[in-house]
């Protein structure tokens, strides 16, 4: 039996590119080989879960989705925030997701702010989207009644004590994303 080498979840029609029918997905399971992890979502029962198991399912349950806020803030390692949540983006004018079963938080964004100031990285073997520094901290500010000024203000001073990114960059990012008259004197008091 072929699997891929480094994904640990899978959805049924992934397994298309495994050699394996969706037919055959009750048997893997039945024999112990897989596990059924959320709504769609599976896992190969011989991956070990690491750090980022959950928001690596997630991604897996929204593979449109881009990872950003509170869950981009401890992935880039900015900030002392734990999330809760996986918080994801879809696009504004998409269906809401169906992911019973994890702990996701979706916002929306414009078309331009999907594609703006996104990275893609690597996380449990599986590629996911994700906001870059600058644009996670902007986003801090456009999104600063959902999680708090006070964690907005975090992400600005964490990122530039860090040198995650520069004080231009958030000011590009952020005139980009419509927010700049909102960050711009935040960054003026720390600078």
């Amino acid at each position: 039996m072929k699997k891929k080498e480094k994904e640990i979840f899978f959805r049924a029609r992934d397994l298309e590119s495994t050699g394996l029918t969706r037919g055959k997905l009750q048997g893997l399971i039945r024999r112990g080989e897989a596990k059924h992890v959320a709504r769609g979502i599976y896992r190969w029962a011989d991956a070990e879960p690491g750090e980022h198991y959950t928001l690596a399912a997630a991604i897996k349950a929204i593979p449109n989705g881009v990872v950003c806020l509170l869950s981009a803030l401890r992935l880039h390692e900015i900030g002392t925030q734990e999330p809760h949540q996986v918080w994801i983006a879809i696009d504004r004018k998409s269906r809401l997701p169906k992911a019973s079963g994890l702990p996701i938080r979706v916002v929306r964004f414009s078309k331009k702010c999907m594609t703006y100031g996104i990275e893609t990285m690597e996380v449990e073997g599986s590629p996911m989207k994700i906001t870059g520094p600058a644009r996670t901290v902007v986003d801090c500010f456009r999104y600063r009644n959902k999680i708090g000024m006070d964690i907005a203000l975090e992400a600005l001073k964490g990122s530039l004590q860090q040198k995650k990114s520069s004080r231009d960059e958030i000011l590009r990012t952020a005139e980009a994303c419509r927010v700049i008259s909102i960050i711009k004197p935040y960054i003026q008091a720390i600078s």
